[in-house]
C-alpha cells in the first residue's frame, strides 16, 4: 500500500521558501512530500526563473516550467497565487496538512489567527514568534521536536541562529556547567538591507549599503536560547554582525564554564556530539572559509581549528552554519516530526 505524502503549501517564495522546495526535490524523502500550492504575490515567470537559477545555490538539479497557473517542478504541478493577504486564498480548499510560512511578514498570534482562521489546519513558521505566547511551541530539531504537542496549530522553526547554537550549548551545560555565554553571530547579508544606502530599515545602520560595510544589527538570539533552554535564563548575552557575503554565517561563542577544560578535550567533547548527531551536527578541524559551507544541510559545523581555551572554563568556540540551506532542512524535518503527531503515515525525517 501507498504511503500518502504529506500535502503541504508554501506562504512566501522568497530565500527560505525557495530553499523549502529545492530541499523537498534534493531530498530522498521528496516522495513523502507533495507541494500542493505555493502563494508569493511576485508573477509566475519570475517565480519560475528564480526557481530555476539560484545564484547561491546554482543551478536546479532538475526541471522548472510554467503552465497556466502552475508551477510545474519535476513534472509536479504547484498551483501558484499571488494574494497580499491570508485571507484571500482559499486554503481549505487545498486540502494541505501544514502551511509553510515563510514569508516572514507575521509574527504575532493574532496575524497566525488570520491562516488559521481562512482554512489552514497548521502552520510552521520559518523564523521565532514575537513572544513565547505567539505560538504554541518553537522546535530545534534535535532537542525538542518529540514534544510538539498534538494540539498545536503554530508551531515556529526558531531561526537559524538558535538551531546552530543550541546543540552545542545544550550539550556543552550538560557536560561542564555553562555560567555565562556570549554569541557573536556573522551573518551574511539579508534582503532587508539595501545594495546602496537607502530608505530601507527604521535601524539607521540598516540603511547603509549592505555590500560596503560590515553592520551591527540586533538581534534576539539571547532570548530564543533562554527559551529553548531556560537553565541558562540570565547567563547569555548575543549580537549581530552583517558581514558583506551572499551566504554561509558564523558565530563566534564565548563561554565561563562550570569546570576548567583544556582545548584537547573539549574538542574531543565536541566531537562526540557530531557523532551522536549525524545530519545536524558536524566537526571538522581543517583551514576552512565561509565558502566551504554552502549548501550545507547540517544545523553547524564546528570549527574544531578556532577552539581555545584559557583556563577557569573559558573557552571559546567557533561555528559555521549554512544560514538558507541548513535552516530549509530544518523546516522539513520539523515537518516530518509534527506530522508523526498527525499524519497517518508520517515520512522519517531527513536528518
Amino acid at each position: 500500500m501507498t504511503t500518502p505524502p504529506l500535502r503541504i503549501a508554501i506562504n512566501g517564495y522568497g530565500r527560505i521558501g525557495r530553499c523549502v522546495l529545492r530541499a523537498i526535490h534534493e531530498s530522498p524523502l521528496r516522495d513523502s512530500f507533495e507541494v500542493v500550492a505555493i502563494n508569493e504575490p511576485s508573477d509566475l515567470a519570475t517565480m519560475a526563473y528564480l526557481s530555476q537559477f539560484d545564484s547561491t545555490h546554482g543551478v536546479f538539479p532538475g526541471t522548472v516550467e510554467q503552465g497556466g497557473d502552475s508551477l510545474r517542478v519535476n513534472g509536479q504541478d504547484i498551483h501558484i497565487t499571488h494574494a497580499t493577504e491570508p485571507e484571500d486564498v482559499d486554503w481549505a480548499s487545498m486540502e494541505i496538512d501544514l502551511l509553510f510560512e515563510c514569508s516572514g511578514r507575521y509574527g504575532n498570534r493574532n496575524e497566525f489567527q488570520r491562516f488559521l482562521r481562512a482554512g489552514c489546519p497548521r502552520l510552521l513558521v520559518s523564523h521565532p514568534g514575537e513572544s513565547a505566547d505567539d505560538i504554541d511551541y518553537t522546535v530545534v530539531y534535535g532537542i525538542n521536536q518529540g514534544d510538539i504537542p498534538v494540539d498545536a496549530a503554530v508551531v515556529s522553526n526558531a531561526s537559524c541562529t538558535t538551531n546552530a547554537s543550541i546543540p552545542v550549548l545544550a550539550a556543552l551545560d550538560e557536560r561542564y556547567g555553562i555560567e555565562h555565554a556570549f554569541l557573536t553571530t556573522l551573518h551574511s547579508v539579508m534582503n532587508d538591507q539595501p545594495l546602496i544606502d537607502g530608505y530601507h530599515h527604521k535601524d539607521l545602520r540598516r540603511t547603509r549599503s549592505a555590500m560596503q560595510s560590515i553592520v551591527p544589527v540586533s538581534t534576539g538570539l539571547a532570548q530564543g536560547v533562554e527559551r529553548l533552554l531556560p537553565q541558562l535564563r540570565g547567563k547569555v548575552q548575543a549580537k549581530a554582525i552583517r558581514v558583506p557575503i551572499l551566504n554561509v554565517s558564523a558565530i563566534d561563542l564565548m563561554l565561563k564554564l562550570g569546570q576548567d577544560v583544556c582545548t584537547s578535550s573539549l574538542n574531543a567533547a565536541l566531537m562526540e556530539l557530531s557523532r551522536r548527531s549525524p545530519g545536524l551536527v558536524a566537526y571538522s578541524n581543517h583551514p576552512h572559509a565561509s565558502v566551504d559551507f554552502n549548501h550545507n544541510p547540517n544545523s553547524v559545523i564546528i570549527d574544531g581549528s578556532q577552539t581555545k581555551t584559557n583556563g577557569d572554563g573559558f573557552a571559546n568556540i567557533f561555528l559555521w552554519f549554512d544560514n538558507e540551506w541548513g535552516f530549509a532542512n530544518r523546516m522539513l524535518d520539523a515537518a516530518c516530526a509534527w506530522a508523526g503527531k498527525f499524519h497517518p503515515a508520517a515520512p522519517a525525517t531527513m536528518a
